[in-house]
């Protein structure tokens, strides 16, 4: 992309420096006059928005070490072309993720304190190493992309001679904390909704963020394919069909395993009388599970739909969307009747969140486009070297 198609004014770009400029007004005003003056936390109801999005920007960023492990420890490399844009996805996400933190912390100078005060028998302290160390692998994992592009044989080297021990630390740190965000509402049952609280908090967490991380990967090379399929010096933009669909059908089974799991809480926990109950609570799951879980299921049940990449599109949307809603939901909408509060985010927390998100699409784009992260012919030819090298072996 050249320097002057960047600074080429067009609608959208127009919108994103209004949001970028209004979040750093925000964020300026957050760390001079603190969380009281910006936001609309009360004591009562201490988390927002922050963590809903917290938590969702961990959910989207599962697809990294679902398909690290798919392609490097179980060996299907016919999913190798998946690897790099879900490890992007991963390590932007996570980054979204601590610059929240860091904005939701009411002592944001005392943001290395887990480091060395050690609270093992915490949920949030588990959480924290977790995403730091995840972050790391993450690090190393992309590492070698960058590399590439510079050149530098040496240090790739040595990356792949320790990528299997990081991919399964990976695996490790991010299976821990995923499921662990649930547990960390496990502590609230008198507080939070019935229809979200459930035992089974941290499995439900564990499978609803894989089917919307392997939706990311769908999402994101839909709209990389849009963006880049007729820019010069573009190869192989976004995923091919035959890819694309195993991860559909992947999103299906899981969308199915969550839905049963979800069934079986609701009967042997005798949830289903709150289904009756008309509530804002009740509108917002029913929503939340019948356009993010249903409907993709219905579609998906249908090859026509698995091999279309419109379609495709369109049930990534919903599954992004119905976790979106859920983590919203367990976060802000079923803790508020028990707060005692009406809480609303402000300007000041909308601009924020708003001010990454746009970041974070930015820096999507941009490390996309220069460096090879949709590149389909060269990964399928390591795919091929490592089914040699095993056929070798055997």
């Amino acid at each position: 992309m050249k320097p002057n198609e960047i600074l080429k004014p067009t609608f959208w770009k127009v919108v994103s420096v209004i949001i970028v400029t209004a979040g750093l007004y925000s964020t300026f005003l957050r760390f001079s006059q603190g969380l009281g003056a910006t936001t609309n936390l009360y004591d009562t109801a201490p988390w927002g928005l922050w963590i809903g999005f917290d938590f969702l920007g961990v959910g989207l960023a599962a697809a990294g070490f679902t398909i690290a492990a798919t392609v490097h420890i179980f060996n299907l490399h016919k999913y190798e072309p998946l690897v790099r844009p879900a490890i992007l996805t991963a390590f932007i996400g996570y980054s979204l993720v601590v610059c929240l933190l860091v904005v939701d912390l009411g002592r944001p100078e005392n943001f290395w304190h887990p480091l060395v005060m050690w609270n093992i028998h915490s949920v949030m302290f588990e959480i924290t190493w977790c995403i730091i160390c995840y972050t790391t692998v993450l690090t190393l994992e992309f590492a070698p992309v960058v590399l590439e592009k510079f050149k530098l044989k040496a240090p790739i080297k040595i990356l792949k001679k320790i990528s299997i021990p990081v991919v399964i630390a990976g695996v490790l740190f991010s299976t821990l904390h995923q499921s662990s965000f649930g547990s960390l509402y496990l502590i609230v049952p008198g507080r939070l909704h019935p229809l979200w609280y459930s035992s089974l908090l941290p499995v439900h967490f564990f499978i609803s963020c894989i089917a919307a991380g392997l939706s990311m990967i769908i999402f994101e090379s839909y709209q990389v394919s849009r963006a880049f399929n007729e820019e010069k010096g573009f190869k192989n933009p976004g995923l091919k069909m035959e890819i694309l669909s195993g991860a559909a059908f992947a999103v299906y089974i899981v969308l199915i395993a969550g839905f049963l799991l979800k069934i079986f809480d609701f009967i042997s926990n005798g949830k289903l009388i709150y289904l009756t109950i008309a509530s804002t609570e009740t509108y917002l799951f029913l929503l939340e599970i019948i356009l993010g879980t249903i409907v993709p299921i219905a579609l998906l049940s249908y090859k026509k739909f698995r091999i279309d990449k419109k379609w495709l599109y369109i049930i990534s949307i919903c599954v992004i969307s119905g976790l979106i809603l859920n983590r919203l939901n367990v976060s802000v909408t079923g803790l508020a009747a028990s707060s005692g509060v009406n809480y609303f985010p402000s300007f000041d927390e909308v601009s924020i969140t708003m001010m990454l998100v746009v970041l974070a699409m930015f820096a999507f784009r941009v490390v996309v486009n220069y460096f090879p992260v949709f590149v389909e012919e060269e990964v399928h030819n390591i795919a091929l070297d490592k089914k040699i090298q095993l056929t070798h072996i055997k």
